[in-house]
């Protein structure tokens, strides 16, 4: 992994240190909302049970970003390896950076990189239909919604009866 950069984020391969930041991250209830019903997390072990990626630093294609300006730490972004030429994005950012566009900027970064320097061929995401903010980011780097599934989470969610979206992007669709 390397170290990227957008326009106002650094995104660096994460380590054991940025364990508290992404433990903050679980623990704020509207970080989480879309992802458990809101419920912060409350011990520094991930939950088994959980269906949702829960980091603790060190992880594999897991980037920990920061502020370029202060250096505060904005949240994590990755791009998980599916199979054959596949990769999975997600991310989850610090309520304080929402409504920056800095979750599009990395979104961006890492999408770029994941098909000049890792050779994935398609880049999926996935969120709760109801989560507009996260599609809006999906739509503003190009990616396409391409289904939408029944809610399948083990946590009660509200807006879960509309679903889980799908979107996904080629490296042909990608802007070079």
């Amino acid at each position: 992994m390397t170290i990227l950069h957008s326009p106002r984020l650094t995104l660096r391969p994460s380590t054991p240190d940025d364990r508290a930041d992404f433990i903050a991250l679980e623990r704020d209830p509207e970080v989480m909302r879309y992802l458990n019903g809101g419920v912060p997390m409350v011990t520094e072990e991930p939950d088994p049970q959980a269906d949702y990626f829960m980091p603790r630093g060190g992880e594999p294609h897991l980037w920990a970003a920061f502020e370029k300006e202060g250096g505060a730490f904005a949240g994590w972004f990755c791009l998980w390896p599916e199979g054959e030429g596949v990769a999975e994005l997600g991310y989850r950012l610090a309520r304080s950076t929402w409504g920056r566009g800095l979750a599009t900027e990395g979104a961006r970064v890492l999408t770029e990189w994941g098909f000049v320097h890792a050779g994935h061929e398609r880049i999926t995401a996935t969120t709760m239909a109801v989560n507009t903010g996260s599609r809006r980011v999906m739509e503003k780097i190009g990616m396409r919604h391409v289904s939408t599934i029944p809610y399948a989470g083990l946590a009660a969610i509200d807006g879960s009866e509309h679903g889980e979206v799908w979107y996904e992007i080629s490296r042909t669709e990608w802007p070079a």
